[in-house]
């Protein structure tokens, strides 16, 4: 079943203009966390678009190029590693997630988040677990936080090479924790994430 019976289902229940918002890097030991919020147009479908752990590196990057060039609006918000730590990661989503949606160009009917909790904002909003392997719009998002977060840590990797952020980009793996216990923490690590390590 394509991603897109949800929103065709939302649009014959009313709503015109449908929000997909999701993020990218609660989990990991160090860099920002992402958020997206994407209005995909109604008469056009992004082929291929899906959850975005379920696609290639390459296919992200591909349909990244491809949403940004055909959504109605979208918007990319990331807090970083200092951020996190100061009001929490759980606060740090929920007001990437505010902010991007906040900063679309189009003001959506309704939003829907992947996850089971929403932001504090003046719109319609609902929370739909597993959403970005139901709704397209929630999907598009999910790539455009996933894609924008790993060009980060990509570039991370010039910067600080001894962690290999290329490998792992910042998620607790063994090699991580490998590269942590032989260097430390950098600028990027999240401080409160790594009391867990002892």
């Amino acid at each position: 079943m394509s991603l897109y019976e949800f929103e065709r289902a939302k649009r014959a229940e009313g709503y015109s203009v449908i929000c997909g918002v999701d993020e990218a890097g609660r989990g990991p030991l160090a860099g920002p966390v992402y958020a997206a919020a994407v209005i995909l147009p109604a008469d056009y479908e992004i082929e291929g678009v899906n959850d975005s752990k379920k696609l290639s590196a390459q296919k992200r990057e591909r349909l990244f190029d491809e949403i940004t060039a055909h959504a109605l609006a979208y918007a990319v918000i990331s807090f970083d590693n200092r951020v996190i730590d100061e009001i929490n990661i759980l606060e740090a989503t929920m007001r990437a997630m505010k902010q991007a949606v906040e900063s679309l160009s189009v003001r959506p009917d309704i939003v829907y988040i992947d996850g089971n909790r929403t932001p504090k904002l003046d719109l319609s909003c609902k929370a739909v677990i597993g959403g970005d392997a139901v709704s397209a719009s929630i999907a598009a998002a999910s790539i455009l936080a996933k894609v924008s977060r790993d060009r980060f840590m990509l570039e991370m990797d010039r910067q600080y090479p001894e962690y290999e952020f290329a490998r792992h980009k910042g998620y607790p793996t063994a090699l991580h924790y490998e590269k942590l216990r032989e260097y430390g923490p950098c600028e990027i690590h999240r401080l409160t994430f790594l009391k867990k390590m002892h």
